[in-house]
């Protein structure tokens, strides 16, 4: 009996992650006829646009672009998504970078770095495809202001060995970065923006996972400083990340962008 239990077991365990496998979903939401690009109820054709590039990040970011080269076919004109350490597929046409997971690293910079190149330059004619899982927070990594790499690794250790749940950990990393809470969509406006999220989140809450980049967050630096000082932090903090979030309380830092901003008006999510 306690073998059946366990075969069972192990047999559902199995199904559930081949499930969600990359290559099983991304077809499922995604497909082109012609030059029609379906990706869930929405529709694009794909003539109008002189761009179609292809962004992300997360653990399963490269095994999501493998689909998506298919999909897209001659249509695609590049991109990068940044995956961890050993999670690459061969891609044609996207580049895969690989970076630190869960505590940044300088390939992580460099490989968001070249993501933020690839997205800044489009115009109202482009299409960008972003692809999002777990991990993203982590991997694109790129800090605001004189905030070095040395001290954002610092605050990732602070708050991964602190006990903090994770949607608070990515209000509090999602201030401090370049792309999330909203701001990777704020570098691509005005192009149209899709973004294909593989939630690792219960109850699929946008602007925490990966820290949301293409989505507005709600959440503030109070909220962050706050999360800080519940959980005794704030004097552990390393000095530039300390000055920062007192800026961003004195309202001398921008915020993120928030509901309702016009960088999310050609933005949408599945």
């Amino acid at each position: 009996m306690a073998r059946d239990l366990r075969r069972d077991a192990v047999q559902i365990f199995n199904a559930a992650v081949e499930a969600v496998r990359p290559e099983h979903l991304i077809p499922k939401s995604v497909r082109r006829e012609g030059t029609t690009l379906h990706i869930g109820h929405l529709k694009f054709d794909l003539q109008k646009y002189s761009d179609l590039v292809v962004v992300g990040g997360g653990k399963a970011s490269a095994a999501m672009a493998l689909p998506m080269e298919s999909i897209l076919d001659r249509y695609l004109s590049g991109g990068l998504v940044v995956t961890k350490y050993g999670h690459s597929v061969p891609l044609k046409k996207i580049r895969v970078h690989e970076g630190g997971h869960p505590v940044p690293d300088e390939s992580g910079v460099r490989g968001t770095a070249e993501l933020i190149r690839a997205v800044e330059p489009l115009g109202q004619d482009a299409l960008a495809l972003c692809l999002l899982s777990g991990g993203g927070s982590a991997l694109l990594s790129s800090f605001e202001d004189d905030i070095t790499l040395e001290d954002a690794q610092a605050l990732s250790r602070l708050l991964l060995s602190g006990g903090v749940p994770i949607h608070e950990i990515n209000t509090i990393r999602k201030h401090i970065s370049q792309v999330g809470g909203g701001k990777l969509a704020r570098l691509a406006h005005p192009a149209t923006l899709i973004t294909l999220v593989l939630s690792d989140v219960i109850g699929d809450p946008l602007e925490s996972i990966a820290s949301g980049p293409t989505v507005p967050d709600p959440s503030t630096f109070a909220d962050a400083t706050e999360i800080l000082a519940r959980h005794s932090l704030e004097k552990k903090l390393p000095a530039s990340i300390r000055d920062f979030f007192s800026r961003g309380v004195g309202g001398e830092v921008p915020e993120t962008p928030k509901p309702g901003d016009a960088v999310f008006s050609r933005c949408h999510t599945l």
